[in-house]
């Protein structure tokens, strides 16, 4: 699992973890029954604090979308209800948001900002 945290976003680091983990599971990049790194060992590998992991992990698991289990079991994937087709507007919204911050920030075109996000996109 490849996340990215940008230190210059006005996102807090759990809700860019989220945010990205959430993606992953709604566009099926990660399968029901998928293993989550560890907390410990995520925050080690994104150099933050298990607290910040942790609380992503707790709101996407809120969501729905994941499961912990005591010991050492791990965090998985849930069958979740919320596939690519039945994500919702509100998420696509958040999503769109999230990606405008950026671009905005760095005073490029939006037009520009559009067809670099539509190229990213379609190489995915």
């Amino acid at each position: 699992m490849i996340l990215e945290i940008d230190a210059a976003s006005p996102l807090p680091p759990y809700e860019q973890i989220r945010t990205q983990v959430a993606t992953m599971i709604t566009t099926r990049v990660m399968a029901p029954g998928s293993r989550l790194p560890a907390i410990r060992q995520l925050s080690k590998d994104l150099g933050l604090a298990t607290g910040t992991v942790a609380r992503a992990y707790r709101e996407l698991e809120a969501e729905g979308l994941i499961a912990a289990t005591r010991g050492c079991h791990g965090t998985f994937v849930t069958e979740s209800r919320r596939t690519r087709n039945s994500e919702t507007d509100e998420d696509l919204a958040q999503a769109a948001r999230a990606f405008a911050i950026h671009p905005r920030q760095l005073g490029a075109d939006a037009g520009r900002a559009l067809e670099l996000a539509r190229e990213a996109f379609e190489s995915l």
